[in-house]
């Protein structure tokens, strides 16, 4: 049977209950909206448990329906008017604090009780089984209209909280660090504590709902919280710490897999969301450098960059260059300092450096690695050599300058 003529025959039904039956709808009204409440109460142990105004919204939502009912039983061409009225005079936050299942189980008691009153109000024995029929399809519709009600504000708070995490994402980028930007990540569920590292990249789409389940899935699977916005072609994800350094890692890089095809960098772990902007900042610095070094990983660390960095003109990344090579060097005495330079500068050949030092071979090779000890870097490798190579640049241009 089709809908039209399900809703033909609904019609029909209608009509043939008696006016005396529909008076006495009409009065009782009142008296089945209380019965239904009481049932609730006697029934529904969390719904006894709510705050008396949260349970006044509910009664009104329960005697709008009941006497929208008793409406459509009157009137048989009108629609059914809960979800334009019942719904509307609820409060908007309705939804947060009685979920989609609880008012299912309020619709099914409100059932139960119609069902047990509704047959003492019709005049004759036929009509009974017309006002079943009646409060059946109308308490479908009403679940119907719930479920309607939930997903139009499910979808609301997901276009809400987009837009939060948006602002917080921005605030981080721009630098951002007042307790504004904290409550608003707390609000999204973030905590503020724990360790925060931000990843930037091309975003794979235009389409955020796509990029929104790429990043999330994969953040899902490696467990750790996830901010991201959409920053024109620019995709910015800020993840929380894992608990350890080789997961912050492997978070990091599958995370990158959400991102279009190009260079993805990850800036520095910091303790707190409010120290994010730095991982910010480092991240967005080496972004724009990262084309001087074609073949950087996916995902590089902002760190790894700091030659590409200096030679761009961040001043963050050439102080980092001194703390890190020249300033240990300089503290362990000029003969590593020395070494090193030679080193370099003799093409990466252990016998011609000890000669101009006049020195054993041995005695580079021991300089050497004490170098790679304190800075991390080892001058044999041709990447570690680049970066010592531009980090005592830096630090022979900032000491001319008086910065050290």
């Amino acid at each position: 049977m089709t809908t039209e003529r399900a809703g033909e025959r609904d019609t029909d039904a209608q009509r043939q209950i008696s006016a005396t039956t529909l008076r006495r709808l009409e009065r009782a009204s009142g008296e089945l909206a209380g019965a239904s409440i009481g049932a609730m109460e006697q029934r529904l142990p969390w719904f006894r448990r709510l705050p008396a105004d949260q349970r006044a919204n509910v009664q009104l939502v329960t005697q709008t329906g009941v006497a929208n009912f008793v409406a459509w039983m009157q009137d048989p061409t009108e629609a059914i008017r809960l979800t334009a009225e019942a719904f509307r005079a609820a409060p908007r936050d309705l939804s947060r604090w009685v979920s989609l299942r609880q008012t299912l189980e309020l619709v099914r008691v409100a059932i139960d009780v119609f069902e047990q009153r509704l047959p003492e109000l019709a005049e004759a024995t036929e009509e009974r089984i017309r006002l079943t029929e009646s409060i059946l399809r109308y308490t479908r519709e009403i679940a119907f209209a719930a479920a309607t009600s939930y997903a139009a504000a499910a979808e609301a708070r997901g276009a809400w909280d987009a837009r939060l995490e948006a602002l917080v994402v921005d605030g981080i980028v721009r630098g951002d660090a007042e307790e504004s930007l904290l409550s608003r990540a707390a609000a999204l569920g973030w905590e503020p504590s724990s360790e925060a590292t931000v990843l930037v990249g091309n975003a794979p789409s235009d389409d955020p709902p796509t990029i929104v389940y790429q990043v999330r899935s994969r953040a899902a699977r490696v467990g750790c919280p996830v901010l991201l916005g959409v920053q024109g072609t620019r995709l910015v994800v800020v993840f929380g710490g894992t608990g350890d350094e080789r997961g912050d890692r492997e978070a990091a890089s599958r995370l990158s897999e959400a991102f279009d095809e190009g260079p993805v960098v990850v800036g520095p772990t910091m303790p707190s969301l409010a120290e994010a902007h730095r991982s910010a900042a480092d991240a967005m610095s080496a972004l724009r450098a990262v084309v001087a070094w074609p073949t950087a990983p996916r995902p590089v660390p902002s760190g790894d960059l700091l030659p590409e960095r200096a030679l761009a003109g961040d001043p963050e990344a050439e102080r980092q260059l001194v703390e890190r090579i020249v300033m240990p060097l300089t503290d362990a005495g000029g003969a590593l300092l020395e070494t090193v330079d030679t080193y370099l500068e003799g093409g990466g050949v252990l016998e011609n450096c000890a000669r101009q030092l006049y020195v054993h071979p041995n005695t580079v090779r021991y300089r050497l690695r004490r170098v790679a000890e304190l800075t991390g870097r080892t001058p044999s490798n041709a990447r570690d050599a680049h970066v010592l190579r531009v980090g005592l640049a830096v630090g022979r241009l900032a000491k001319a300058r008086g910065l050290w």
